[in-house]
């Protein structure tokens, strides 16, 4: 309990001293995944991972921060070449005529990306936008230089989408409505 303690103490001094000197972090594309699980026939889970991750966090000078997360529809890894080209068809993904999804958080407080919380958002998908609602896990922070506000954090975000409202109603009978989403978003301090 102590160690979380210091680490979120530590976190927050590291905060403090990144809003006064810079104003934004850099997703990590290396780093940072999107995966996706959806039932099927209500007994097999399939699974999803993109790889092409790309945004920023963005700072104001108050401490209020906005996640911006692009994600690169053709980049879906899965375990069948298959239900690969099933999600990227037009009755799902349709990455031909939408190749990006993009999520942009509401302006919350940055501690809150750190000790974790309710992450309010917009998602566009198929080019459809709606609202929805992220649990942020207690993110894993470091630092990767000698100077206290060059740190770097892995930030996870969990939540359930309706595949129904981005148009996708295709197969209702064999495949939960539910999407479960994890963003895990690897955030490094952007370059002086």
């Amino acid at each position: 309990m102590r160690r979380q303690l210091s680490t979120l103490l530590f976190a927050g001094l590291a905060l403090a001293a990144s809003v006064a000197q810079t104003d934004d972090f850099h997703i990590d594309q290396v780093r940072s995944h999107a995966d996706f699980g959806v039932r099927l026939l209500w007994v097999h889970t399939v699974t999803g991972r993109f790889t092409d991750i790309q945004g920023d966090v963005n700072l104001d000078r108050s401490g209020m921060a906005t996640v911006d997360v692009r994600i690169g529809v053709d980049s879906v890894a899965m375990g069948s070449a298959r239900f690969r080209r099933w999600v990227l068809a037009p009755e799902f993904f349709d990455a031909a005529r939408h190749p990006s999804a993009r999520f942009l958080s509401d302006p919350v407080p940055f501690n809150r990306l750190v000790s974790g919380g309710i992450l309010d958002g917009q998602l566009s998908l198929r080019g459809i936008t709606r609202p929805i609602r992220l649990e942020l896990l207690p993110a894993d922070c470091a630092t990767i230089t000698a100077r206290a506000w060059a740190w770097a954090c892995t930030i996870e975000a969990r939540g359930v989408v309706s595949r129904s409202d981005f148009g996708m109603t295709s197969h209702g009978t064999s495949l939960s409505d539910q999407v479960h989403l994890d963003l895990l978003i690897a955030l490094d301090p952007t370059p002086e």
